[in-house]
């Protein structure tokens, strides 16, 4: 990885997942009530009711939306500041997993808005980072820009179960035993987000050759949940 002169090598590395804490939750509820009653729509598509970026409404929930994307991000570089300090060491690298999110970006010479639910940017020499789950390992990875996905890839391994059918399938005896096996400590956690609730990464990963490039791998050792 020159670019990040960094040597190829094993290295310490903390992985931090955490959105905007309720407030893009909660922009997103407001305004989809607000394009719903200016944008009329069947009601079995009322969901999909939009706002006009050139109205008032639609210009104010781009840029709250954007704002909540930034606290995001701030959430998430305070937590490794935190976290680095305690620990004594110096960051060597960030590496960012933004999904969830819209973009502005220009696709065959238009400018569109480009919403990436449980996906991530993969533009060509952009990098990202793809995990697993608390059990699998994750990826390091360089997008290569392929427009047929639009420069995107996968944000991680993707759900086999939803949270409801974990709490209905799963014990806690069996997460344990995964953990064991696969020698993972566990802080905190609910069985909505068990091992078994996610793909396999592996085959996710080999299914979108045609998006990234592996450039590392990291190993789960210490794991740290908000309890369910």
């Amino acid at each position: 990885m020159p670019e990040w002169k960094l040597k190829p090598g094993s290295y310490f590395a903390v992985l931090s997942h955490s959105g905007s804490r309720g407030l893009g939750a909660n922009i997103a509820k407001h305004y989809t009530t607000l394009a719903m009653k200016q944008c009329p729509l069947p009601r079995q598509v009322q969901h999909l009711a939009w706002l006009d970026l050139n109205t008032h409404d639609g210009m104010e929930y781009w840029l709250a939306m954007n704002l909540a994307g930034d606290y995001a991000a701030a959430c998430h570089e305070d937590i490794h500041r935190r976290l680095s300090k305690a620990l004594g060491k110096r960051v060597l690298v960030n590496i960012s997993n933004s999904h969830n999110l819209a973009w502005r970006e220009t696709i065959d010479g238009k400018e569109c808005i480009v919403h990436r639910k449980g996906a991530t940017p993969a533009s060509r020499g952009v990098a990202g980072i793809i995990p697993g789950s608390m059990t699998a390992p994750g990826y390091i990875v360089v997008g290569k820009g392929d427009e047929n996905s639009i420069q995107s890839a996968s944000h991680g391994a993707g759900r086999l179960f939803s949270r409801a059918q974990c709490k209905s399938q799963f014990t806690q005896h069996e997460i344990k035993k995964r953990l064991k096996d696969a020698g993972v400590t566990l802080i905190g956690g609910s069985i909505d987000e068990s091992p078994m609730a996610y793909k396999d990464i592996t085959k996710v990963m080999s299914l979108q050759t045609e998006l990234v490039d592996i450039m590392g791998t990291f190993t789960p050792k210490i794991v740290k949940m908000d309890k369910g």
